[in-house]
């Protein structure tokens, strides 16, 4: 169930990652709202993982999560370039985050 919720609090902070820029610098109150619920909701669920999994273990699966997601979704939605280096980028991150969670004690 941790490594569960690990997931779903990386899906989360792959929204936050994404609910920054509408923000204008905080200066727009709703979208401002819905990135502090998001970030919080992340970090949230994150610490409910980590009740069970190695801390190292779940924070850099975590953060290996939301890089993926900021990056691919950057790249889809707002055009960002898809160079041969970023996705060996990414490829190792997938890796990393494979190795961690067929590695880990629980």
């Amino acid at each position: 169930m941790s490594w569960f919720v690990l997931a779903l609090a990386g899906l989360v902070e792959i929204a936050f990652s994404q609910s920054i820029k509408p923000t204008a610098n905080f200066t727009r109150p709703l979208p401002t709202l819905l990135c502090v619920v998001l970030g919080a909701t992340s970090i949230y669920l994150l610490a409910r993982a980590m009740e069970t999994l190695p801390v190292g273990t779940a924070y850099a699966v975590f953060t290996g999560i939301g890089a993926i997601g900021a990056i691919a979704l950057g790249m889809a939605v707002h055009k960002d370039p898809a160079d041969p280096g970023r996705l060996l980028a990414l490829a190792l991150i997938v890796a990393g985050i494979v190795l961690a969670r067929t590695t880990a004690s629980e």
